[in-house]
């Protein structure tokens, strides 16, 4: 599985960390920025990250800044983003699960590295469950 990653200067930390872990546990890593600790334009990594999602270029994504609201309300501008912002195990699951969450969002100011990986570990391993969620899904137009 092919994951791209972004975060702002407020997640760069989890991300150099997730990176390197979801790459042991062998999955291919796209990093799209920020590569410092210095402010930054969340938007300016997140547009590129919801593309390449969008286009297949990777099939999932992961991104992280401060709160997560800004990651995750630019990313869903995009018509083919679902992006879901959890923090905790089970909102993690519910995110893939019921809304099929193509992008898993998460605060990296207010969970714990340890958090965040149970998180991600959390998504990655949970089916969407179709059914009534997939009505649900489909009726997320934008007008």
């Amino acid at each position: 599985m092919k994951i791209g990653i972004c975060s702002d200067h407020a997640g760069f930390a989890y991300k150099g960390k997730l990176i390197a872990w979801l790459r042991a546990k062998g999955y291919e890593m796209v990093d799209f920025g920020t590569d410092s600790e210095v402010s930054m334009d969340y938007s300016d990594v997140a547009h590129p990250l919801a593309q390449a999602v969008e286009q297949g270029r990777v099939d999932v994504g992961i991104a992280l800044c401060g709160t997560g609201n800004d990651m995750a309300m630019t990313l869903n501008k995009h018509r083919g983003i679902r992006a879901g912002l959890a923090w905790s195990s089970e909102i993690g699951r519910l995110v893939k699960a019921h809304n099929n969450a193509n992008v898993l969002v998460m605060p990296a100011r207010f969970i714990s590295y340890r958090m965040a990986q149970h998180i991600v570990q959390t998504w990655l391993e949970t089916a969407f469950e179709g059914g009534r969620h997939q009505r649900r899904i489909d009726k997320m137009v934008c007008f």
